[in-house]
């Protein structure tokens, strides 16, 4: 096991660290010497003295987005904000329209909000995107009918990085007056985002993604769209009516201070994640069969997902011990179920299972992208080398009397396959490909070892329930064991 101070993060597109900076500004507003007061008390200094706080970090935060400061609303985060901007624009405008348009590959708070509002009776439009990431302006336009009051569609994929057209889709919406919203959590501070240029009414992003902390996140909302939004949540009147509670100081001052380090280093830091992204994607695709998801369009400077062909993605992440990165498998899903924006975008089961996302950031090294090169290529061998989804059927031992037995197919989140060398009717050796989870590949390595010395009559080692036991296999994994026990069983059918 790798020790987890030697693990490098690559996992920026999850979360960021909070830049010392950012920290030594939020410290300045905590504990009795700080600035810690509510900012709604204005009948005190301790309470000014926190509004004013408050509102330079609203100052700073629209100028990352050149918005005004009037125009951003504070929230504890981009969920919030995309609850906020999809709840409070339909339920605010449902008397003249209940039909909405987004994507397939929305995050789950823009996509749970559109669930919530078909239970409400709204119907929403989900748009497929192409085979690169991408939403066409025309399909936007070929979804507005008379009764669409909102369209919803993010800035930058969290999974693969593609950058969505803003600019167009937004120029669609602004012909039809349909109310345009983009969910920009991975957008903000990485590249560029200048509201006064782009035709969007309503944003949303968060301070964890640019290095501000955890809890604290904006909505912009266009002066002009104000009338079309109300509030989801009620009670004590901040922030204009629209979110209601008490600020959190600190971690609004945090996100204001985020914004300013955001908008002085973005332009070289994004040059130079980019040089490294594509350091990566050379390191690894040298390998074959491995397929750049997102190919093809714009992309985020600092993500790289790709799928690998023959192992299972699971296993695969498991095994990259040093390093800290997200994969498009649910890992701990007895089904496995792979990631449905990959799939959206028409990767395979298998392939879609089999994604790793690299998210690179401000405290990410070449020396750290060398290592990960090095890693992948190390754990893509060896998990290729067990795999019957990467080799061929044929035994180990070509010139003696060997017999074959396995279980699973292809396509399948398990595939087990054992190869026996007898004698005499004794089995003399065993060999193992494996196709599946960490808990899978485990138990067929353990079967493996113990075969050796068996006959007809005792070839199985006991039960699944036995083998779960013993290799500590989680409950829901336990279907995955049937397999062993099946390609065991396919050995005694073809026993001479």
């Amino acid at each position: 096991m790798t020790p987890e101070a030697d693990v490098i993060y690559l996992d920026y597109a999850a979360t960021t660290p909070v830049d010392p900076a950012v920290m030594r500004a939020m410290n300045a507003c905590m504990g009795p010497e700080g600035d810690f007061g509510n900012p709604g008390s204005a009948t005190h200094r301790f309470g000014r003295q926190a509004a004013a706080r408050v509102e330079s970090a609203r100052a700073q935060v629209a100028s990352l987005l050149s918005a005004e400061p009037d125009e951003i609303i504070f929230t504890s985060g981009a969920t919030e904000s995309n609850n906020l901007a999809v709840l409070g624009i339909a339920r605010a405008n449902a008397d003249r329209g209940r039909h909405l348009v987004t994507s397939r590959t929305e995050h789950k708070a823009v996509l749970d909000p559109c669930k919530r509002l078909e239970k409400e009776g709204f119907s929403v439009t989900y748009l497929t995107p192409d085979h690169s990431g991408r939403i066409d302006p025309n399909a936007v336009r070929a979804a507005l009918r008379p009764d669409t009051v909102l369209v919803s569609i993010m800035f930058a994929n969290n999974e693969v990085g593609v950058l969505q057209d803003v600019r167009a889709i937004g120029a669609v919406c602004r012909e039809r007056g349909v109310a345009f919203h983009t969910d920009a959590a991975q957008a903000v501070g990485k590249i560029p985002v200048d509201v006064r240029e782009l035709p969007v009414d309503v944003l949303s992003f968060t301070g964890h993604k640019l290095y501000g902390p955890k809890g604290a996140g904006a909505l912009y909302l266009r002066r002009s769209a104000r009338p079309l939004l109300q509030p989801v949540t009620f009670g004590g009147g901040q922030e204009r009516g629209l979110r209601p509670g008490t600020l959190a100081t600190h971690q609004i001052v945090g996100l204001g201070a985020a914004c300013d380090l955001a908008r002085e280093l973005q332009p070289a830091e994004a040059t130079r994640l980019a040089s490294l992204r594509d350091r990566l994607w050379h390191g690894i695709a040298g390998l074959g069969g491995v397929h750049l998801n997102g190919e093809g369009a714009p992309r985020l400077p600092g993500i790289l997902n790709v799928s690998v062909e023959g192992v299972e993605g699971e296993s695969l992440v498991v095994s990259l011990g040093e390093l800290a990165i997200s994969t498009g498998s649910a890992c701990n899903s007895a089904s496995a179920e792979p990631s449905y924006v990959l799939r959206a975008l028409g990767r395979d089961t298998q392939l879609a299972q089999s994604s790793l996302r690299f998210s690179l950031g401000r405290f990410t090294t070449e020396a750290d992208v060398d290592v990960a090169i090095a890693a992948v290529n190390r754990e893509v061998r060896r998990l290729r080398a067990l795999s019957p989804a990467w080799n061929a059927a044929a035994p180990p031992w070509p010139d003696r009397p060997a017999l074959s037995g396995e279980a699973g197919a292809p396509g399948q989140d398990t595939w087990i396959r054992f190869h026996l060398l007898v004698a005499d009717g004794v089995v003399k050796d065993a060999r193992f490909q494996a196709y599946g989870c960490p808990h899978t590949l485990a138990v067929a390595e353990w079967m493996a070892k113990q075969l050796p010395g068996r006959r007809r009559e005792a070839l199985q080692p006991g039960t699944p329930a036995d083998w779960a036991k013993i290799h500590s296999v989680p409950t829901e994994k336990l279907g995955r064991l049937l397999v062993v026990e099946d390609a065991v069983q396919a050995c005694l059918r073809h026993w001479p």
